[in-house]
């Protein structure tokens, strides 16, 4: 029989939910399994969905994708570092300032960063675009800590965005920190917070847009920072 070009072999199946025909970032974990494991983490899920509709237990669902998140993500990676820089701090954090860096892909509506110069870029766009981003120098973009939660937007390829959307202190948690200032737990909260999109050039990143963005922290006198990674 001639091959049918619509059947899918079902290593790219799994595959298809990372940026490919069936992207869905909550499940692009599969592609980090093998298909013996992959297969596995369907059959036991039908399993648990089978128990959930018989005891209305709904939990062991998320628990179960989370397990296999863990597991998939917990193989070494491309970039890991064995050492790295120390550089201890030279006061508490209680007496110190204090910037936020994420790699979120926050930014101000009004300020929009438009990578590739591409006006009104929707978060659809820049999934199907990421082979562009994960290529690219990041741009970073800075944000008063005071902007309202209505004014904060976020674009990114690679995490899915809706967790942000909901209540941005998930990952950019500006709220929680200006009560922690006011609270005396962190000396100072600089005034603008920083965020990019972590899926770009890593030594774009490490090489040309990290030195710069640490001249910028330097001139504002900051003296910790706490980065939020997705």
């Amino acid at each position: 029989m001639p091959d049918d070009p619509k059947q899918e072999t079902f290593q790219e199946f799994k595959n298809s939910f990372a940026y490919g025909s069936r992207t869905d970032l909550n499940f692009k974990f599969l592609k980090g399994l093998s298909n013996e494991d992959a297969a596995q983490f369907f059959q036991d899920l039908l399993w648990k969905l089978g128990d959930s509709f018989n005891d209305g237990d709904f939990d062991r669902l998320i628990k179960h994708v989370y397990q296999w998140q863990i597991r998939a993500y917990s193989k070494e990676g491309k970039w890991t570092y064995t050492e790295g820089p120390f550089t201890p701090l030279q006061k508490p954090v209680s007496k110190s300032r204090l910037a936020l860096l994420t790699s979120t892909g926050h930014f101000v509506a009004e300020n929009d960063p438009e990578p590739f110069g591409a006006k009104n870029l929707t978060q659809e766009d820049a999934i199907k675009r990421i082979g562009e981003f994960v290529k690219a120098e990041p741009e970073l973009s800075s944000i008063p800590v005071d902007t309202p939660q209505e004014n904060l937007r976020a674009r990114h390829g690679g995490y899915d965005i809706r967790g942000v959307q909901a209540d941005a202190n998930v990952a950019l948690p500006l709220e929680r920190l200006l009560e922690l200032e006011q609270e005396g737990r962190i000396g100072r909260l600089h005034s603008e917070a920083y965020s990019f999109v972590g899926a770009c050039s890593q030594l774009r990143l490490m090489k040309q847009a990290g030195p710069k963005w640490i001249e910028i922290f330097r001139r504002h006198n900051i003296e910790t920072a706490l980065l939020i990674p997705v």
